[in-house]
């Protein structure tokens, strides 16, 4: 299982961004994925998943703001973000299974600031 994530960055507050999670060595349409968050010396904490049956789930702190998919054809999840605040900061790992805490990837930096 390999997990790759890309597309953060520095972001203004109210911006956007997409991430992506380019997955290799399993089929992720037949696999729950998630994506969690870390600010660095906190726990991580979960930020949304999307199971096989297309369901998604969100915390209530991003709901209505990010939209998590996928592209089964490319074998990957995105997590697009919108209305992004400075509480945003984190740095953002997709997983397999639903919870966060599966097999993840590097992770990738967003920083939301003025």
């Amino acid at each position: 299982v390999q997990l790759a994530e890309s597309g953060g960055g520095l972001v203004q507050p109210g911006g956007s961004l997409r991430l992506s999670c380019a997955a290799s060595g399993f089929i992720i349409s037949r696999s729950a994925m998630s994506w969690a968050r870390q600010v660095p010396g906190k726990g991580l904490d979960w930020v949304s998943a999307i199971y096989s049956s297309g369901s998604t789930y969100y915390a209530d702190t991003v709901k209505g703001r990010f939209t998590i998919s996928r592209d089964n054809a490319k074998n990957t999840v995105y997590l697009q973000m919108n209305s992004l605040k400075p509480e945003d900061t984190a740095v953002y790992y997709c997983a397999q299974g639903p919870t966060g805490r599966g097999a993840r990837g590097q992770g990738t930096q967003v920083t939301v600031s003025s």
